[in-house]
């Protein structure tokens, strides 16, 4: 897992498949789901973006409620999604996106 620090969003995205999870650390359910995240390392490069540190990046992307993952293929976005999501339900889109 990679901590966003102010590079090139486009470039971290633009290869491979990414997951990009907007979180908060005063979140709950953002803490929830980066344990759930961690699982999935060896299976997509995971970057997380601190929306108080970087609110100009979730502003940009009109995040209003975290946590919030965004999926790339390739640098294209390829799905989303808001809220906590378990294990089985991350696995499921992540096998869905490999098959994109």
């Amino acid at each position: 897992m990679t901590y966003y620090n102010g590079e090139d969003y486009k470039s971290v995205v633009s290869e491979g498949l990414t997951l990009v999870d907007f979180y908060a650390d005063w979140c709950g359910p953002c803490k929830m789901l980066g344990s759930v995240l961690e699982d999935f390392e060896d299976q997509i490069k995971i970057i997380k973006v601190d929306i108080d540190k970087y609110n100009d990046l979730a502003n940009e992307f009109k995040i209003m409620s975290i946590p919030h993952v965004k999926f790339y293929k390739d640098g294209r976005e390829v799905s989303s999604f808001t809220g906590f999501m378990d294990k089985d339900m991350v696995q499921e889109k992540i096998e869905e996106i490999k098959n994109l």
